[in-house]
């Protein structure tokens, strides 16, 4: 009987949720929300929570993580040996494998290891993703620059890029680029960091593979399109704002997917204005143009999704327009006929000097000032604490430290898979 009410009871939560986002996609909810669906959504922002293994409370990371840890220095070499194998060049290699690396140090493990594979061993298998980078600069001028990776490694030519722009900043105060044809860049936040350990500010946004519905819209038509934002503070880690403009990312729901866990409504709708949860469906209607991600806000007006529909519109103007690069439709990975291609992105950056305004020290001193305002005003009742962006990925950096990436089952079988297709001598803890 009980599990029979059960049942019952998340079948009619199903129900509810499919009617809720149907008529919030109608616009049929003139005078607020009900109850049970704001009920709903913190339910299942805590089961996301808990999906990701990673919580918190007044003191840091919650030591409950299960999965086996590998060294990073295990972990690091490893990829480094099997880009290698695929034919990137070693240098190039390194700057990948660190690229993926930081994203599990900051606990973005949708971007990190368990995208190593599928993203980039497998795109390179496919003949879509060029090992080996040839960047062409097309323009250089003393605050920009202009390139095109011709469909290399995008983590190979965004490193080669900022570090034109970091040295154009230094001697101007400002930088800003931009890279056409180029490949997935790993986490935005990566690129904007690397201004941050310079004690400037760093922006960078890039647009992807057609994800996002417009408000209103039901076809999806942008990417999950980051647009990130770093800054140094005078604390002991910066201020970094690295999050997608849709109200989930790919990524995250590749990592449900991986982990047999559905997607929470209200994140993709279908074609037909409703709802998906189901994730290995998700991503197949995804790829075939029948699903969509919402964007930041939610389906429709109701919670503001208009704003997230439009930043992602800047952020796909940038990353297309600088470089006169290709957009939207048009960064899919197939013909008209149905062969693979490269999905030819584009990504943005810029470089602000703050000893060309009020100096680098004041304005440390002024943004940790904000900072630890933020993090000492009144808690909600219930909140352990109040984070500021990048303080968990900071407490997620300390945490593992020591310990190494965690490696999920499905994770553990691609890296026994990779270390046997190549003869690979690496011996595995999870072994």
């Amino acid at each position: 009987m009980k599990k029979e009410l059960t049942l019952k009871a998340v079948d009619l939560t199903e129900r509810v949720l499919r009617d809720f986002h149907q008529k919030a996609a109608e616009s049929r909810f003139p005078f607020g929300f009900p109850l049970k669906f704001v009920e709903n959504r913190i339910n299942e922002k805590q089961e996301y929570e808990r999906v990701m293994a990673i919580q918190f409370d007044e003191n840091g990371v919650i030591d409950n993580e299960t999965r086996p840890f590998v060294p990073w220095e295990t972990a690091g070499g490893f990829m480094t040996d099997v880009f290698r194998a695929v034919g990137v060049p070693e240098e190039d290699a390194e700057i990948c494998t660190d690229v993926l690396l930081e994203s599990d140090r900051r606990g973005v493990e949708s971007h990190g290891c368990n995208r190593f594979k599928p993203i980039y061993i497998d795109r390179i298998d496919a003949g879509i993703l060029r090992p080996v980078t040839e960047l062409e600069i097309l323009k250089d001028t003393p605050t920009t620059v202009v390139a095109d990776a011709h469909d290399g490694m995008g983590m190979v030519a965004s490193r080669r890029v900022m570090e034109m722009l970091l040295e154009k900043a230094s001697r101007y105060g400002l930088a800003m680029g931009a890279i056409r044809n180029s490949s997935h860049y790993g986490i935005a936040g990566y690129w904007t960091t690397m201004a941050t350990d310079r004690g400037m500010i760093g922006i960078s946004g890039t647009n992807a593979r057609p994800s996002i519905a417009p408000t209103f819209g039901v076809d999806n038509m942008m990417g999950t399109n980051p647009l990130t934002f770093s800054l140094p503070t005078d604390e002991g880690f910066p201020f970094i704002l690295d999050c997608a403009t849709s109200i989930t990312q790919r990524g995250k729901i590749e990592f449900f997917a991986r982990n047999g866990r559905d997607t929470p409504a209200g994140m993709v709708v279908g074609r037909d204005g409703r709802a998906m949860t189901d994730s290995e469906a998700i991503l197949k209607a995804l790829t075939e143009g029948e699903a969509s991600l919402a964007p930041l806000g939610g389906i429709g007006e109701e919670l503001a999704g208009y704003k997230g529909y439009g930043y992602a519109a800047v952020v796909e103007i940038l990353s297309a327009a600088l470089a006169d690069g290709l957009f939207m439709k048009d960064l899919t990975d197939k013909n008209t006929d149905g062969s693979r291609r490269p999905y030819h992105l584009g990504h943005f950056f810029l470089v602000i000097n703050p000893e060309f305004f009020s100096g680098e020290d004041v304005f440390r001193k002024k943004t940790g000032d904000i900072l630890r305002a933020l993090r000492s005003s009144a808690k909600a009742p219930g909140a352990v604490r109040i984070f500021t962006p990048g303080e968990k990925a900071h407490l997620i950096r300390e945490y593992r430290k020591n310990r190494g990436v965690p490696v999920g089952k499905s994770l553990q079988k691609e890296f026994r898979e990779l270390r046997d297709r190549f003869s690979l001598p690496y011996q595995f803890p999870f072994e």
